[in-house]
């Protein structure tokens, strides 16, 4: 199961009001597992940068000025998240509401919520009434957040991408069961082996269970039963 924890940075908060993105950064897991395979982007969002957004993530208007457009990264962005992939975001309607203005100013399909797993609603339902911003989240579950000093698309994505681990269970890899090898055959010529796997003997039998008192009592139980009884014909493996 393939899915992208992402974050974005974006100029202001509504994108109806002319704000618009500047970062993304994406992290790939592969079964809850990090592959190694990020994805960030510094978009020129075409406006000024407002100072209040600076002090938030520190990208100002003249860092962003030779940045691609969104409309420039939009084919690799896509390529990477993918058509189905699961979208991990803290706080997902921010998020998708942005990047869903982004598509439509370039004529793109939106991306649809049911592909959004928010985390913040995750942490709402398994922490009722408690802090659930990302560095509380940290704070709760050890998770080492000193380098984010100003919010980063990508090192944010890093860090949920910890947090979503530890939310949904802990970083535990889905368990795989190896198939046992077959044992090979004693006198088999080299490359041949059994087909089925052999239990081993052991050194000497385990004692029995049944005491000399209750062995006569079934002894006597089947007698009864008469010489046609099916368990008269066995009565050897009760004997021993």
């Amino acid at each position: 199961m393939r899915e992208i924890v992402m974050d974005t940075e974006t100029t202001g908060l509504d994108p109806s009001s002319g704000d618009r993105l500047l970062e993304i950064g994406a992290v790939e897991l592969f079964n809850h597992l990090p592959t190694g395979r990020t994805y960030h982007k510094y978009i020129n969002p075409e406006r000024d940068v407002p100072d209040e957004a600076v002090a938030i993530h520190g990208l100002t208007t003249a860092f962003l000025q030779d940045k691609p457009l969104f409309s420039q990264v939009i084919d690799e962005f896509l390529d990477f998240i993918g058509p189905d992939a699961k979208l991990v975001i803290h706080n997902a309607s921010f998020d998708m509401k942005f990047m869903n203005a982004e598509l439509k100013r370039c004529g793109r399909a939106t991306l649809p919520w049911s592909r959004a797993l928010d985390t913040l609603a995750l942490a709402k339902e398994k922490f009722p009434g408690a802090q659930n911003s990302l560095d509380a989240l940290c704070r709760r579950y050890g998770i080492d957040n000193s380098a984010r000093t100003l919010h980063g698309a990508l090192l944010d994505s890093e860090i949920l991408a910890e947090v979503y681990l530890e939310l949904i269970g802990g970083r535990q890899p889905d368990l795989v069961l190896a198939a046992p090898q077959p044992i090979k055959q004693a006198g088999a010529a080299e490359g041949e082996n059994q087909e089925k796997a052999t239990a081993r003997q052991r050194p000497s039998p385990l004692p029995g269970r049944l005491s000399d008192a209750e062995k006569a009592a079934h002894k006597e139980f089947v007698a009864k039963m008469g010489d046609s009884a099916v368990w008269s014909r066995y009565m050897s493996i009760t004997d021993g």
